[in-house]
């Protein structure tokens, strides 16, 4: 695991010692993703220079030392992420004439490029990884990004120059780099909590897509650059609603834990420490126990818990280390110790992120590291398999809804809009026994509204997943931009709504969230984070599963409990899914109530200039007046403040695209698939 960066000035008007600083300050931002080692590659007749920070994982001798030149000599590359089947690889590359001076990955994925070319080496890996290959013979630069979109990749061009790097840090760092907020990005990062790929928070700043590579090549123009996908979970999820799993249910549970099983034990590869977050869940125990039935030690487990019994659920992870026999570490955190994340989360995530879990991610990762370089997690099981309680809760409110003739359903989420406060605050109290709470009921009032309001169960499910459904009112000349949730046309056909849930969850939450999470809160303390359930193969399986056997009886992830079944009592995870959550309402009800009010006074907001006031304030009188709980949702005000606090509070006023501007022109698809 690593961070990559690097300049290619396609003129080739820069000197050589202004290259190799450009690329040693880019690299040198990234210092965290890789504390081990460093090293710098230039070529200044071709105008170009890639810098690299080392996490070392396979052969931590020197012959792992990046930025590595093939044995021809024709490629160069900087790389980040690991290939699991690299030693499968090696051995066809062996038959084939190829030798091997270390035992790096890194060295196998250059002679796979020589022997089969960039894209059919693509479609032979199995790993998680973003790189940049530079052809000296062509002088072509290529970058490309795994498929489920575990592992970061950045790009741009400024004046001619095209910037790349793991981290948005990285580009920021190069001189003459200035970039805008993009007003847009803003009003998507109010709708999702984050900044949906290909998008970033700047302007001509991109996000390379999963699955996906590009070329730059010589002096052509960014929008001449080609993109090219080499893998989309669209095709994946299409060949599973064309060609489903025929088998009994025992069958179907056999194949998929011998899938799982495959796909633990490529990630349990490492000449470092390795162990695993444990929280107790379905997910996380299912890969700690296969990883437990694969070594002959006790592996080691990572929980933490707090203080908060409503939040906390480290005893859980605790009962299966101790049923399993793992080698457990817990760690209690006090509302301080999360509360002391927060200042630190601009920097870490380096664009607007409000996810609150990404306070506990942080703190699991930082406790891992203090045993382990490499820690194994659950992520992608709620994607893959029907584990998110919204998708049965949709699936119920909208086969109630749709009996209601349109208009009419049209009228009612109106008025359940319009409503006054203090009219719906009243009708309520009447309604709900002594000493319910109201803001929980208030708020779902609200939503049900607006999902009325949908025109099908897409757009609700869009609704669903807004915090705030109409951010073009709150982000001053904003407009909407497309995304893979309103571009029907990069759908795959899935008859099943809960399928098509998954399926936009897999291509938006997962990649731009969950892994974001992922990757920037464990490489914040040089930790090497794998999810062995989002191994493409496991995924492809997955999709080819019917859904009967993720959702049966209203339980979801049904198969993955009957393969943990065999290893675990059913008691020790059969409980309401809760994620990692944190407090953050009440936190800013209390200890961050100075800090969040300073981020949000009407004064402050105007003169940024960014956001409107009156809707903000409004949510924050109702939340302090304990009425409603908008806490995620000011959270994701919050977060953008704080970053923009963060970047100097340079905020000036530009005029924002239209999204006709963000309209493909060059055959490139804007929406991930």
């Amino acid at each position: 695991m690593c961070g990559i960066a690097g300049i290619w000035d396609r003129a080739a008007r820069t000197g050589a010692n202004e290259l190799a600083e450009c690329a040693s300050a880019m690299a040198q931002r990234l210092q965290h993703r890789g504390p081990d080692d460093s090293g710098l590659w230039t070529d200044a007749r071709a105008g170009i220079a890639m810098g690299f920070r080392r996490l070392a994982i396979i052969d931590v001798s020197s012959a792992g030392h990046q930025p590595m030149i093939s044995h021809s000599g024709r490629y160069v590359i900087v790389f980040n992420g690991e290939i699991y089947n690299f030693r499968e690889l090696r051995d066809a590359l062996r038959r084939h004439g190829h030798m091997f001076r270390g035992t790096s990955d890194t060295e196998v994925l250059l002679a796979a490029v020589e022997e089969w070319g960039l894209e059919s080496c693509l479609r032979k890996l199995n790993g998680m990884f973003a790189f940049a290959l530079w052809d000296r013979h062509e002088e072509t630069l290529r970058l490309a990004r795994d498929r489920v979109g575990e592992k970061p990749l950045y790009y741009a061009e400024v004046g001619g120059r095209v910037l790349f790097g793991s981290e948005l840090k990285a580009l920021l760092a190069a001189p003459g780099f200035a970039p805008e907020v993009d007003r847009n990005s803003v009003a998507l990062f109010l709708r999702h909590q984050y900044v949906p790929a290909p998008f970033t928070i700047y302007r001509d700043v991109e996000t390379l897509p999963p699955g996906s590579s590009i070329t730059f090549v010589g002096r052509a123009k960014l929008a001449d650059s080609q993109v090219s996908r080499f893998w989309t979970m669209r095709d994946a999820a299409g060949d599973g609603a064309r060609q489903p799993h025929v088998a009994s249910d025992e069958e179907l549970i056999d194949r998929l834990e011998a899938e799982l099983r495959r796909a633990v034990a490529l990630r349990m590869v490492a000449d470092v420490p390795l162990g695993a977050f444990l929280s107790g869940g379905v997910d996380s125990s299912m890969v700690v126990a296969l990883m437990q039935d694969c070594s002959s030690a006790a592996i080691r487990t990572f929980s933490i818990g707090f203080a908060e019994a409503d939040f906390n659920e480290a005893q859980h992870g605790s009962e299966v280390a101790r049923m399993l026999g793992t080698d457990h570490t817990e760690l209690y955190v006090s509302s301080a110790d999360a509360l002391a994340v927060v200042p630190k989360l601009p920097e870490l995530f380096d664009e607007p992120f409000a996810d609150p879990s990404q306070i506990p991610t942080y703190l699991v990762s930082e406790l891992a590291r203090r045993d382990v370089t490499v820690s194994l997690s659950g992520d992608g099981g709620d994607e893959l398999f029907s584990g998110y309680t919204r998708y049965r809760q949709l699936e119920r409110i909208w086969g109630r809804v749709e009996t209601i003739p349109r208009p009419l359903r049209k009228l009612a989420g109106r008025l359940l809009q319009i409503v006054p406060e203090d009219a719906l605050q009243l009708t309520l109290s009447l309604l709900m026994r002594p000493g319910s709470s109201r803001a929980r009921p208030q708020y779902r009032v609200r939503t049900l509204g607006e999902l009325l309001r949908s025109g099908d169960p897409a757009a609700a499910y869009l609704t669903m997943s807004s915090h705030w459904p109409q951010p073009c009112e709150i982000v001053r000349q904003a407009v909407d931009l497309p995304t893979s949730f309103t571009d029907r046309t990069s759908w795959p056909s899935l008859d099943e709504l809960t399928h098509r849930m998954m399926y936009l969850d897999a291509v938006t939450y997962l990649p731009d969230n969950v892994l974001v999470k992922l990757d920037r809160a464990s490489m914040g303390v040089s930790l090497e984070a794998r999810a062995p359930l989002l191994d493409h193969q496991v995924v492809e399986f997955a999709w080819r599963l019917p859904l009967s056997v993720k959702v049966r009886n209203g339980e979801g992830k049904w198969i993955l409990k009957r393969v943990l079944d065999r290893y675990l009592p059913r008691q020790l995870y059969e409980r309401p899914k809760r994620g990692f959550n944190v407090p953050v309402g009440t936190w800013l009800r209390g200890p961050l109530n100075e800090w969040a009010r300073g981020l949000l006074e009407p004064e402050r907001l105007a003169r940024e200039g960014y956001l409107e006031s009156a809707p903000i304030q409004k949510k924050w009188a109702e939340h302090m007046s304990g009425r409603f709980d908008w806490g995620a949702q000011l959270w994701t005000v919050l977060m953008f403040q704080a970053w923009l606090e963060a970047q100097g509070n340079v905020a000036r006023p530009i005029v924002s695209r239209s999204a006709q501007e963000y309209e493909p022109d060059d055959g490139r698809d804007l929406c991930v698939s």
